[in-house]
């Protein structure tokens, strides 16, 4: 295969010689731009930085000659347009610089190269220093050296820059109030909506996503987004989170927005799997007695309070979970409450007791809802999640139970009696709706049917 540079109808192109068959066909007909000519009696293509670098890519032993005989005046037209690939003009320069952490590469526009360099995970565009930005991890920078091999110029190691310990003083707290977003960030607050709700994200998750995302932009400005470097997550966990001794959790959730929302922002300096999560909290879940449960159960004169509380032990529910539920959820002959869309876009059957449904019968009597199960003052209105939970908190008083209790007390006491009871832990994780069993291994920690056989050794002193 040879290609020649030709003036063809007086457009600058390439003309193909090559050994006629149909395999070579097929392939230059994936050349955007190519074409026969019955005059030349062969084919061209245009003189373009894509075609020509698509024809390097599919016949690699190609000799391309760019000699053009008289006036040139096109070539320089085209390499003023930049139409041209670069090493045309000064052959291939490719600098790599690699640390422990990230690789850096400065090439020529090449329309294959960035395709191949946009196919790596977490790759960004770094707009003021003209280079691609990417993770070294796993096999990365062999996988780079493969598919550049002799064009690369220079390679060289960085070794990573010393951590410095973070003292008091240089991130002091933040103090006064957060300023307001720019009409630039909002729009892309506003993108970053429609595309978690085109991934179907519950609302909740939404909407906190975006509340301790716009805290994170509000204190990092008068930064753009693309401005925002792994720096400034440090300092808003020093200067905002910590002083205001906010929760393990929320430092994590807003972790996870920034890991989110920066991955779909290009250009931003933000390397994302660089920012680190706080160290996971392994608390036990909070157990109540049976003769607790019953106190608190029994302490609600109401009856849909009583229903309510009744219903999220007896069927191990979340406050979600029971809030959603519609009369026909409830399926009395068989027994069984169908949960449908609950955490995770997960439906799931809970066996539900002849007592809980004779119980239902009398409230929906008395309250005959219409949309709802449960329901708020107005018809049709879905009870209130803080309505709920004064529900609780009434009944922890009139059963002057002191305990810090809420409304997941319950649903943890559910999977721990049931455990204590002799239920499989199989048949628990498909109650719950558990993802993973080692979620539900962890009531194995509270259960006290098999901790109190354990004869502590100061029994036998």
């Amino acid at each position: 295969m040879k290609a020649y540079r030709i003036t063809h109808k007086g457009v600058e192109r390439l003309r193909l010689d090559f050994t006629s068959g149909p395999e070579n066909i097929n392939l230059i007909k994936k050349i955007s731009g190519a074409s026969w000519s019955q005059s030349l009696a062969a084919w061209h293509i245009p003189y373009t930085r894509g075609a020509i670098d698509s024809l390097k890519l599919l016949f690699p032993g190609c000799e391309i000659s760019l000699e053009r005989h008289g006036d040139d005046t096109a070539f320089k037209s085209a390499v003023e347009r930049a139409e041209v690939l670069p090493w045309m003009l000064s052959r291939t320069e490719i600098h790599i610089t690699y640390t422990n952490r990230q690789i850096t590469v400065k090439m020529p526009k090449a329309e294959a190269d960035i395709e191949f360099i946009r196919s790596f995970k977490y790759v960004c565009w770094d707009k003021a220093n003209f280079c691609w930005i990417l993770p070294n991890y796993g096999i990365n920078l062999e996988l780079i050296k493969t598919y550049f091999g002799e064009r690369i110029t220079t390679i060289a190691y960085k070794a990573d820059e010393a951590k410095q310990i973070v003292q008091a003083d240089e991130h002091p707290p933040f103090e006064g109030e957060l300023p307001e977003l720019d009409k630039a960030t909002l729009e892309e607050i506003s993108r970053f909506k429609v595309w978690m709700c085109h991934k179907r994200y519950s609302d909740t998750s939404i909407k906190s996503y975006i509340k301790s995302l716009s805290i994170f932009l509000k204190f990092v400005h008068p930064k753009t987004s693309a401005e925002v470097c792994n720096e400034d997550m440090v300092r808003f966990v020093h200067q905002y989170l910590l002083p205001r001794k906010l929760s393990l959790s929320y430092q994590n959730q807003a972790v996870n927005a920034a890991r989110l929302f920066f991955k779909t922002i290009q250009g931003s300096k933000l390397i994302t799997e660089q920012i680190e999560r706080p160290r996971r909290e392994h608390k036990l879940p909070n157990v109540l007695s049976k003769a607790e449960v019953k106190l608190i159960l029994e302490a609600n004169i109401n009856v849909k309070h009583r229903c309510m509380l009744s219903l999220i032990y007896a069927c191990g529910l979340r406050r979600s979970e029971l809030l959603h539920l519609k009369p026909l959820d409830v399926d009395s002959k068989r027994g069984m409450l169908h949960i449908l869309n609950a955490k995770g876009k997960k439906d799931r059957m809970v066996p539900i007791s002849d007592k809980i449904i004779e119980m239902l019968r009398n409230y929906y009597i008395l309250y005959k809802p219409k949309i709802w199960l449960f329901e708020g003052q107005n018809v049709g209105e879905q009870y209130s999640e803080r309505s709920l939970q004064m529900v609780l908190k009434h009944a922890l008083i009139k059963a002057n139970i002191k305990k810090p209790v809420s409304l997941h007390w319950l649903r943890h006491s559910y999977a721990t009696h049931l455990l204590e009871s002799g239920t499989d832990l199989r048949y628990i994780q498909e109650l719950l709706g558990h993802k993973s069993s080692k979620t539900t291994e962890i009531y194995t920690h509270v259960s006290n049917k098999q901790l109190q056989k354990i004869r502590s050794p100061f029994d036998d002193l």
